[in-house]
C-alpha cells in the first residue's frame, strides 16, 4: 500500500471521526484500512450501533443505502458513485407492485442486494446468511423471493413446507461458477473442503460440501481441521481467508471471479470521499421508514 495515501486517509479519518466499513470483496488495501470488514448482514448490524457522524461505506450502492436506512441521522458516503450492483437492478418497483397484486396473500421476501425503493415495497429483507431462517420464521405460507433465483432455489430446497415463487435475477459473478469448474479443481485437491456461496447455480450447490455466506466461510475455515479449501465466491474473500488462516491453503473454484463494481473503490476514491465528503447517499424519508421496517423484520425473524 502506498504509504502517503494510507497516512492521508488515516489522518482525515481521525480528524473527521469517520468510520470506514468495507465489504469482504473489497481490494486488500481497503480491507486493511477499514474499521470493520464483513458481509452485508454483519455490516448492517454494525451500522445500527455506530456513534460517529460520518460513515464511509466501501462496497456497492445498495449496501450504503442499507446503512443510511438503519442510521438516517448519519452522513453516509459511497466513495464511487458508479459502484452499483447488476443483480439489484434486475428487479424494478413496478415488478413488486405487479407481484403484490397477483399474489395478495404472499409475503415479499427481498434479498438485501436490492435498492432502497425495492426494500420499501417488501415485507421483509434477508441476506445470504439468514435467508433460510427468515423464510422459515415469517408468518406466511406463500413467499415471493426476489431478486436472486439461485439463493431462492437454495431457500426453496431448505424450506419445502412453504410455497416459494422465484424471480429470474442472478449475480453475474457467482453465476459464472460451473459444475465443470468444481469437478476440475476438486480433482486437483481432493482433500480440500468446498465452500460455495448460495448465489452460485444449483448444479454447483448440489455438489458442494458447504453452502455458506462469506461470513459463514470465514467461520468454517477457522473451525475446520482441514488445511485446504476450495472457495466459490468473489475473489476478494480469499485475501481475508488467507490473512486469518496463514497456515491454510485456499483455491478459487475455477478462475478467480471478480465483481467489477466492488473494485471501483480504490485508495484514491476513498481519500477523495473523505476530503470532499462525496458521494453522499440521499433517500426520501418515506422510503427510509418503509425500508427500515423490512430490515428490522429481518433481524426479528433471523
Amino acid at each position: 500500500m502506498r504509504k502517503d495515501l494510507r497516512e492521508d486517509i488515516e489522518k482525515l479519518k481521525k480528524e473527521k471521526k469517520a468510520v470506514i466499513l468495507a465489504h469482504n470483496y473489497q481490494i486488500p488495501e481497503i480491507q486493511d484500512l477499514a474499521d470493520f470488514v464483513g458481509d452485508s448482514f454483519e455490516l448492517a448490524k454494525i451500522s445500527k450501533s455506530l456513534e460517529g457522524r460520518l460513515i464511509i461505506f466501501c462496497g456497492v450502492r445498495f449496501m450504503a443505502e442499507t446503512t443510511k436506512i438503519l442510521s438516517p441521522e448519519k452522513k453516509v458516503l459511497l466513495p464511487s458513485d458508479t459502484a452499483g450492483c447488476p443483480l439489484a437492478e434486475m428487479v424494478k418497483e413496478k415488478d413488486i407492485i405487479f407481484l403484490k397484486e397477483k399474489y395478495p396473500d404472499a409475503w415479499i421476501v427481498t434479498y438485501v442486494n436490492s435498492s432502497a425503493g425495492i426494500k420499501a415495497l417488501s415485507d421483509v429483507c434477508c441476506t445470504s446468511a439468514n435467508a433460510v431462517k427468515v423464510v422459515k420464521n415469517i408468518p406466511a405460507q406463500k413467499v415471493i423471493f426476489i431478486p436472486d433465483k439461485n439463493l431462492g432455489w437454495w431457500v426453496k430446497k431448505n424450506v419445502p413446507q412453504k410455497e416459494i415463487i422465484l424471480s429470474e435475477g442472478y449475480c453475474y459473478v457467482h453465476q459464472g461458477f460451473s459444475l465443470q469448474d468444481l469437478e476440475r479443481v476438486n480433482a486437483l485437491y481432493p482433500e480440500a473442503e468446498i465452500l460455495v456461496h448460495p448465489e452460485a447455480p444449483p448444479s454447483v450447490l448440489e455438489k458442494t460440501n458447504f453452502v455458506l455466506s462469506t461470513s459463514g466461510m470465514l467461520k468454517r475455515a477457522r473451525a475446520s481441521l482441514s488445511n485446504k479449501f476450495i472457495i466459490g465466491t468473489e475473489e476478494g474473500l480469499i485475501y481475508k481467508l488467507k490473512k486469518e488462516n496463514p497456515y491454510k491453503e485456499f483455491y478459487s473454484l475455477g478462475i478467480p471471479r471478480i465483481c467489477q463494481d466492488m473494485k471501483k473503490i480504490t485508495l484514491e476514491a476513498l481519500l477523495n470521499s473523505l476530503e470532499n465528503e462525496v458521494f453522499e447517499i440521499h433517500l426520501k424519508k418515506e422510503v427510509i421508514s418503509r425500508a427500515k421496517r423490512a430490515l428490522e423484520r429481518m433481524f426479528e425473524y433471523s
